[in-house]
């Protein structure tokens, strides 16, 4: 086997590549693997940026594939962190109801934890006083008490170090271009040759399947999360984790605050359309063609209107603005002021695929295959909880499982 030759090469060097990478090494010790990535080190998008939340997988129906990494995954990773002594808490989420119309939701994440083996019951509201004071009154509420948080960028740290120890080749700076001959791709820096590869390139995933024909019905369009922090004299408003009850018919939690592994409580994501897959800031990461492909997608969800887009888009988009921003939190934190909420550069995108003939964004993982190859679309939340389980999940679905 020559330097530029790997039996496992592995496309994208974020937490569901570096698990892949992680599972194949636990199964095949022996195995030559490479990781490459476009950037100079692991985790600089999703996982980088990643809110450090463990979900308990109470979002997702029984029949998802989601529900059946989620938890597992939640538990594989606080015993990844135990054993690597990387801060982590088991601090407990509340999810809060502020309308009657939401009790029919209420109902349906209490039924997933039901079907999904998930410790999360409905309290009432002198519980949620308890365990959340200053937190919205209303006609329900759930407590997931298995819900924790972590430091994201220690897990991805420590992984890469593990990887490397390992054996495992990082090739950094090696952003996947095309596919070469047989059995082999082209790079920034030359060719490599695989005898299987993984394309866990999260936001750049679709790009990369449809050099092998696939994903063709598939796009990822791209949204933008940004948080504003509490003030230090405002954090003890939230103990732990303050949640609503997400609109069901899409595929994003809605704006909460979020008590982090420092100590510092963030309010956010936001979900606003953004013309990048890196488009962190205003302008930062927009690159002319994409922007216009992303944002002829976009154009074409806004018209068609499924599952009621265009309000969603004027609604997130508007969370620009800090005093709407500050009434997002206000429905689960009354006493909030905007005084309160302080700037941060914290930002994400949540690279969302979307099925271009169906016009519907997918809620669900979803994995297609070659011969050779294994590509993981829609690597979006709870993929970070989830990794561990989920890199099981994608080796067993490929032809070396």
């Amino acid at each position: 086997m020559t330097e530029n030759s790997y039996d496992y090469l592995i496309v994208g060097a974020g937490i569901v590549g570096l698990t892949v990478a992680h599972e194949l090494k636990t199964r095949f010790p022996a195995a030559r693997i490479g990781i490459l990535d476009k950037e100079a080190n692991a985790g600089v998008h999703a996982s980088g940026r990643n809110s450090g939340v463990l979900h308990c997988g109470i979002y997702y129906g029984s029949d998802t594939l989601k529900a059946k990494v989620c938890a597992v995954g939640a538990t594989r990773m606080m015993g990844f962190a135990q054993e690597h002594g990387i801060p982590c808490s088991k601090s407990g989420k509340v999810i809060v109801a502020t309308s009657d119309k939401e009790l029919p939701t209420v109902e349906r994440l209490l039924n997933n934890a039901a079907e999904n083996g998930i410790r999360a019951w409905r309290i009432d509201e002198k519980e949620l006083m308890e365990i959340e004071p200053y937190a919205a009154r209303g006609p329900a509420a759930i407590y997931s008490p298995d819900t924790a948080v972590i430091d994201s960028r220690a897990v991805v740290n420590r992984l890469t170090v593990l990887l490397e120890q390992q054996g495992v080749q990082f090739l950094w700076r090696n952003g996947f271009k095309k596919i070469g001959g047989p059995g082999e791709i082209v790079t920034d820096q030359g060719k490599l040759s695989y005898g299987y590869l993984f394309n866990c390139a999260g936001a750049y995933a679709d790009v990369v399947a449809k050099n092998f024909g696939l994903a063709e019905e598939y796009a990822l369009v791209p949204f933008k999360g940004i948080y504003w922090k509490l003030r230090p004299e405002a954090e003890h408003l939230v103990r732990a984790n303050i949640y609503p009850v997400p609109d069901i018919d899409l595929p994003f939690l809605g704006v909460h605050l979020t008590r982090v592994i420092s100590g510092d409580v963030y309010v956010g994501p936001t979900a606003i359309p953004a013309l990048g897959r890196e488009n962190y800031g205003l302008i930062e990461g927009i690159r002319p063609l994409e922007a216009m492909e992303v944002g002829y997608r976009l154009a074409g969800m806004y018209l068609s209107n499924r599952h009621n887009f265009r309000h969603m888009a004027h609604l997130e988009i508007s969370k620009y603005l800090k005093h709407n921003f500050v009434a997002a939190a206000q429905r689960l934190l009354p006493s909030i002021t905007s005084e309160d909420m302080i700037p941060t550069p914290k930002a994400g995108i949540r690279p969302q695929l979307v099925n271009l003939r169906e016009g519907k964004l997918e809620m669900d993982y979803i994995f297609q295959h070659t011969e050779h190859s294994t590509h993981v679309l829609n690597a979006i939340s709870p993929a970070f909880t989830s990794s561990f389980a989920f890199a099981e999940m994608i080796v067993n679905s490929s032809k070396v499982g």
